[in-house]
């Protein structure tokens, strides 16, 4: 009877240490590798409901960047995951497809000419991104703290470009995608950041200020529109 006892206390003994590192390492998936093409949908299902206005230089300008900005971080997630194999690069490259796509929403719904012409990785049809996705790629294979410091510096890029965008629409369409696209880079600068904390590095700011990119890292996952 005692050693029944003893058996079934050692195999509960076991099952909680396994129960505990499931949940620790799911609780770390899901705080780091959020893909957030659901919030996308929902602010789709929302963008088709508003009005389609007039479009003035600034604003197709904006569009037409972000395009070709969110296949850049999609193009050099996916370059440093086949380099490096860490799951951050994969899942976000996801999340960023979703993003430029949500921007072709836009260009498609005004009517405006795609500059994606060619969706291989490092093809754009602005010169600008085709250096930078070489330059960021280059560095990104110098070492994974590299990679990492990549990612965080893309979403800085990219945080401060939405920024700059959303200031010169009044279109309300534009707005939701922009918000919606600014939030998810929120995300991955703090997922970027993690990881490069638990690697012995830290972020600098690069193109928003070191107190902007204080205030997105000390504050919590966000959701998109609902």
């Amino acid at each position: 009877m005692k050693k029944n006892i003893y058996i079934v206390m050692v195999v509960l003994f076991i099952v909680g240490i396994v129960y505990f590192i499931y949940n620790k390492n799911s609780s770390v998936k899901s705080e780091e590798y959020v893909v957030d093409s659901s919030d996308f949908i929902v602010a789709g299902n929302h963008v088709a409901n508003l009005p389609v206005e007039e479009l003035n230089a600034d604003e197709i300008n904006g569009l037409l960047t972000m395009r070709e900005e969110e296949k850049l971080a999609h193009d050099v997630y996916i370059t440093l995951y086949n380099k490096w194999k860490l799951n951050v690069f994969q899942n976000i490259s996801k999340s960023e497809l979703t993003h430029t796509e949500a921007v072709k929403y836009l260009i498609e719904r005004y009517k405006l000419e795609d500059p994606v012409k060619d969706s291989s990785v490092g093809v754009f049809t602005n010169k600008e991104f085709t250096d930078l996705y070489k330059k960021l790629v280059e560095k990104g294979n110098i070492s994974l703290l590299d990679a990492l410091q990549v990612g965080a510096t893309i979403e800085d890029l990219d945080i401060k470009d939405l920024k700059n965008h959303y200031l010169k629409t009044d279109n309300q369409d534009i707005k939701v995608v922009y918000d919606n696209l600014e939030r998810g880079s929120r995300n991955h600068m703090r997922a970027f950041s993690k990881q490069i904390e638990r690697n012995g590095g830290k972020y600098i700011a690069q193109y928003l200020t070191q107190e902007e990119i204080y205030l997105i890292l000390s504050s919590p996952q966000e959701k998109g529109i609902q």
